[in-house]
């Protein structure tokens, strides 16, 4: 696992954001994973996950809080989280004053229309080029169509990590575009989930506030959250 963390994107938010912005406006092709201890656990019994994770070329930034205080235990230095949700929305506001082209990919119908809406009032110059939702059976020739658009910007909110395999999987095929597994952001920058109160998210306690809401993700964090932790102290524990 440890080689998950030595590739994991070292600077803070503000240097990432200028990076995004300079990666839109040049056209570059770019994989960005937002990774918390979910996905970390799920690379060490998936080879595909492994292999994207393993992937230098790959861009990958510390969502989960639990991935920045861990990644000190093997004394690998990771100044702050960057949270999906914020890529998205910086994303966006990129977007917008870029007049990029935007797919978007995943979630449910009713909610996918109410984004479509939100970014149209709120980021007029963006252009969306194309949307479905996560409900359909040919993922793949979803993907073939978007390589047909050929957009700037290709956000894919699948779940973790059928998403990032998804893209991982395309992504030979594109010679520019940034591509992001966004999970469940498509709800809140849609306006059908809230995000955490303030205070949440400045304590780094956005996955309380979650468990909180909805307590039947209990379990799921602790296959995901807790076993990690041990999981790195074994790492740190090998010379």
């Amino acid at each position: 696992m440890r080689k998950y963390f030595e590739n994991l994107y070292k600077k803070d938010c503000k240097a990432f954001y200028s990076e995004l912005e300079q990666w839109v406006k040049t056209e570059q092709k770019k994989f960005i994973i937002t990774a918390n201890p979910e996905i970390f656990m799920q690379g060490e019994k998936d080879s595909a996950v492994n292999q994207m994770l393993s992937d230098s070329a790959v861009t990958t930034v510390a969502d989960g809080i639990g991935i920045v205080k861990c990644a000190k235990l093997l004394n690998i230095d990771i100044p702050e989280r960057i949270p999906g949700v914020e890529v998205s929305e910086k994303l966006l506001q990129i977007a917008n004053e870029n007049s990029s082209s935007l797919f978007l990919f995943g979630a449910k119908r009713d909610i996918l229309e109410a984004l479509c809406r939100v970014i149209s009032e709120k980021f007029p110059n963006i252009n969306i080029v194309g949307c479905e939702d996560g409900y359909t059976e040919d993922k793949d020739g979803v993907f073939e169509q978007i390589k047909t658009l050929s957009p700037d910007i290709v956000l894919v909110a699948l779940g973790v990590p059928a998403q990032e395999k998804l893209i991982y999987k395309h992504l030979s095929d594109f010679k520019k575009g940034i591509f992001v597994g966004v999970g469940g952001s498509f709800d809140v920058l849609s306006g059908a989930k809230a995000r955490a109160p303030k205070f949440f998210i400045k304590c780094n306690i956005e996955w309380l506030y979650r468990i909180l809401k909805e307590p039947s993700r209990l379990k799921r964090f602790y296959n995901s959250n807790v076993k990690f932790i041990f999981a790195v102290k074994r790492e740190s524990k090998i010379k």
